[in-house]
């Protein structure tokens, strides 16, 4: 039977990796966000179609990579003890980078479009491809059948993976805002920079929520595609269908 996830408890270790990796995390955002930021900030002042498309296309990549520096981050850290440096954790995610940023665009593409229709799709569609990243980065799925085992593991647990989502979501937006208001009354430049830095600082949250999701999700009572190819010959146990 599988186990419902502890809310509380994922956001607590999120929280702990944040603080305990820190030194890892934030010279691995900076080197990400920091400059496609700039960038993508560059070409969406354009005001061009082109432009606000390759914006956002930058977004997404830079996303995507950082979230799989960050699941190779937790799951080195599994045995207790982190062993990889920012420079190893790019060249670890980078063998999976175009397989991220497809799979990242297709799923972008749908959550937009369903939250544009009636928005309740767009947050099923966030919920269910929470732990897509994992995935691809751990199991090595291909094409999109990163979609279909992050469904598999979110199942059972989906409102447990939305409220995580959205307690972060919410807390980090809420602490944002009043930091990013209270900057742009002292003057442009200063809320630029202090944007750029909050990038830095909040970049972590959504990436180790993936992450750290994905290992309690599958310890919750799904193995890994790899294991459970590995078993499709053996008669099923009793339950096993639960």
């Amino acid at each position: 039977m599988q186990q419902r996830l502890d809310i509380g408890g994922v956001i607590g270790r999120v929280w702990r990796i944040y603080v305990d990796q820190a030194a890892v995390l934030m010279p691995a955002a900076a080197a990400v966000f920091v400059v496609t930021g700039i960038v993508a900030a560059l070409l969406a002042s354009s005001a061009t179609l082109l432009g606000l498309l390759a914006a956002e296309i930058l977004v997404i990549v830079a996303g995507m990579l950082f979230t799989g520096m960050v699941v190779e981050l937790v799951s080195d850290i599994q045995d207790g003890r982190r062993d990889s440096s920012p420079g190893q954790l790019l060249r670890a995610a980078a063998p999976v980078l175009g397989q991220l940023i497809f799979v990242g665009f297709v799923a972008s593409i749908a959550i937009v479009i369903g939250l544009v229709l009636l928005v309740v799709p767009g947050l099923i569609l966030v919920t269910i491809w929470a732990v897509f990243v994992p995935v691809i980065v751990i199991e090595r799925l291909p094409g999109l059948g990163a979609l279909g085992r992050s469904r598999e593991l979110v199942r059972g647990n989906g409102w447990q993976v939305f409220a995580v989502l959205l307690v972060l979501f919410v807390g980090v937006g809420l602490v944002s805002g009043l930091i990013e208001g209270a900057a742009n009354s002292a003057g442009t430049g200063v809320g630029i920079v202090v944007r750029v830095v909050l990038g830095v600082l909040t970049a972590p949250f959504g990436a180790l929520a993936a992450a750290v999701l994905y290992f309690d999700l599958r310890g919750a009572g799904t193995a890994p595609a790899s294991e459970a190819s590995s078993r499709a010959t053996t008669p099923p146990g009793p339950g096993a269908g639960l």
